[in-house]
């Protein structure tokens, strides 16, 4: 790539790609803080909830997608995130915990303006350890768009 009559260097372009100047910069600069959770979920219908199930739906909006115009898999592994902590803590839960692992396998497309179904089941919920499986679908054809699981640590209170 050209730059100034020289050639752009891969590693030029990696390190432009990964940090953000300007006005983009800037209006990221004026978020509030823990804005990231409501960013994702705002839209989303919680359907029907019920001790360690949920099943919620939106339209996919503009402000998830990635450069090739469908859902971005950050997005996506954030509602596994999310939607799968929710299940395990409508299984009676005392916390979320923290995550210890998040598997997405991500198996189709869900562009903007598209109805999704989020699914989660808990898988189990123990003393210390509490799993949960998210089932991202388009909801007009149940078509699988990502299938994910997600393992937390439910902390312990102490004795003292």
């Amino acid at each position: 790539m050209k730059k100034g009559g020289a050639e752009e260097t891969s590693m030029e372009i990696v390190k432009k790609f990964l940090e953000k100047e300007g006005e983009m910069a800037i209006a990221m600069d004026s978020l509030p803080d823990r804005f990231f959770e409501p960013f994702i979920l705002k839209g989303v219908n919680v359907d029907l909830l019920e001790p360690g199930r949920i099943v919620c739906s939106f339209k996919v909006p503009p402000r998830l997608v990635n450069g090739g115009n469908f859902l971005h898999g950050g997005a996506t592994a954030t509602l596994v995130d999310l939607i799968g902590s929710a299940a395990i803590l409508s299984s009676g839960a005392l916390s979320s915990g923290v995550s210890v692992e998040i598997n997405v396998s991500y198996l189709d497309s869900a562009f903007p303006g598209e109805e999704v179904e989020v699914e989660s089941r808990t898988l189990r919920v123990g003393k210390t350890v509490g799993v949960a499986s998210v089932e991202i679908r388009k909801k007009k054809t149940g078509k699988i768009i990502a299938q994910g699981r997600h393992t937390k640590y439910l902390a312990v209170s102490s004795k003292l």
